[in-house]
């Protein structure tokens, strides 16, 4: 399999079938459901508990920051939650990138199936173990908590002077704009021009909560959302942390793929 920086890189070949359960050029329907995919447990069981126990850490961290905030919001607090979320998002990059890709947010998944670089099969199973490991990480995360804190749960919602469309879109944009970085970073044409993608990511994470944390709490994942949403079994305006995200993702994995990428020939052709 392909690497690059502790991305692996699952981009179709029919050189190497196996290790890369994507679109098979020679089956569409084969390649769309992918048993080669799993027909190796000890891989694939692997590639699962990572992405569940990197959402629970994403969950059990990131949310923390939130819970004892007690419904304040003022700058110091919201750089404090900004970092968090960046901070660990670049940590569980380093830990589990070279094992599942370390997506731990189904639009990201979304995004790789649409541009073909993952299978359906793959994809779902990929989205299970990220809903399962954010629920396990919001109700250890509440275990842990004392009660008069547990409150909100860190649970996104959108601000009262917006209308559920407009957090759609601002959903949408920013998780389109994560999705960019996250395919850039594992484009092998960018090779010579990143350091390090784990830290392009992070960063990219707490500049969007910087900006959007007071719109909608920045989710850009629904299993983030999802979590809080089922121990609190509170869900409104839910819709808009699954429809937003998911939008964003198929948006930027269709404009990074048929836009942006540069392929081999043309690798040279934009350099001055």
């Amino acid at each position: 399999m392909k690497e690059y920086g502790t991305f692996p890189i699952d981009q179709c070949s029919s050189t190497d079938d196996l290790s890369h359960p994507c679109f098979n050029t020679n089956s569409v329907v084969h390649g769309m459901i992918a048993m080669d995919d799993v027909s190796d447990n000890n891989k694939i069981w692997r590639m699962l508990f990572a992405e569940f126990l990197g959402t629970a850490i994403l969950l059990f961290l990131g949310c923390g920051s939130i819970m004892w905030l007690n419904g304040s919001t003022n700058s110091s607090d919201i750089l404090a939650i900004s970092l968090t979320f960046g901070f660990t998002i670049a940590t569980l990059v380093q830990i589990f990138g070279q094992t599942s890709g370390c997506h731990i947010n189904p639009a990201v998944t979304v995004s790789f199936l649409v541009s073909g670089q993952c299978s359906f099969l793959k994809s779902a199973l990929y989205i299970a173990a990220q809903c399962l490991g954010a629920i396990a990480g919001i109700y250890l995360l509440e275990f842990v908590t004392p009660d008069a804190v547990t409150k909100g749960l860190g649970k996104t919602d959108i601000n009262t002077l917006l209308q559920p469309g407009q957090g759609f879109v601002v959903e949408a944009f920013i998780t389109f704009i994560l999705v960019l970085v996250i395919h850039s970073v594992c484009d092998e044409a960018n090779r010579s021009n990143i350091v390090t993608p784990s830290i392009s990511i992070g960063l990219t994470i707490a500049a969007a909560h910087l900006a959007a944390i007071k719109y909608t709490g920045a989710s850009m994942n629904p299993a983030r959302s999802l979590g809080p949403a089922v121990a609190l079994g509170s869900w409104s305006n839910h819709w808009v942390y699954w429809v937003g995200p998911i939008v964003g993702g198929i948006l930027g994995g269709t404009v990074h793929t048929f836009v942006l990428k540069r392929h081999t020939e043309e690798a040279s052709s934009y350099d001055l």
